[in-house]
């Protein structure tokens, strides 16, 4: 029998590193610190990623994790070219994102739904050819005050990088998302 697979995407803009719209790459640095994943750039995964080995409950889980090249907005096609080299069920799909609608410094799982105004999702579904069924990890931003765009593209301030760094609470809690997912896979 294979082992579990996922494939894990955090969504961000590579040119602006540490900006809440890409707290889903500080995530996926961060669960690769964290498991001893080298993410490097790969064409065939569409972006800079890696795979590992996962252990869940005494269980090795294979977990591809994937920062697509393309800017946030246009992330699908990467995520699908992902999916297609790996092999991985879409069900095994885990994209991680920034959410206006959740606190700093929570995340918020969830399975299939709309793209609830992200662009980067909305691109994501597109590229599936409208299926939603893929889990998400919703990253907290909150909402601040004026401009949505200067906002997502300001810098995370020092208490969500910590909070979401290797050794923070915040991958703790992912890392126990990822379980729930592949316990409810099984």
């Amino acid at each position: 029998m294979n082992a579990p697979q996922l494939l894990v995407v955090g969504l961000g803009n590579l040119p602006y590193p540490l900006t809440r719209h890409s707290v889903g790459h500080l995530v996926i640095d961060s669960l690769a610190s964290r498991l001893g994943i080298q993410c490097k750039p790969d064409l065939s995964l569409g972006g800079k990623g890696g795979t590992g080995k996962l252990s869940l409950e005494g269980e090795a889980v294979e977990v591809t994790l994937l920062k697509p090249k393309n800017l946030m907005n246009l992330s699908g096609p990467c995520v699908l070219q992902a999916l297609q080299t790996t092999r991985t069920s879409l069900s095994s799909l885990v994209v991680i994102h920034d959410s206006l609608s959740h606190a700093p410094a929570t995340l918020s799982p969830r399975l299939g739904g709309s793209a609830n105004g992200h662009n980067g999702i909305r691109s994501v579904i597109e590229a599936l050819g409208g299926k939603k069924n893929f889990h998400r990890i919703r990253i907290g931003i909150g909402r601040g005050e004026g401009n949505v765009a200067d906002y997502v593209l300001g810098r995370l301030p020092s208490f969500e990088k910590q909070y979401w760094d290797w050794d923070g609470e915040g991958v703790d809690k992912v890392v126990q998302a990822l379980e729930q997912i592949v316990k409810k896979g099984r």
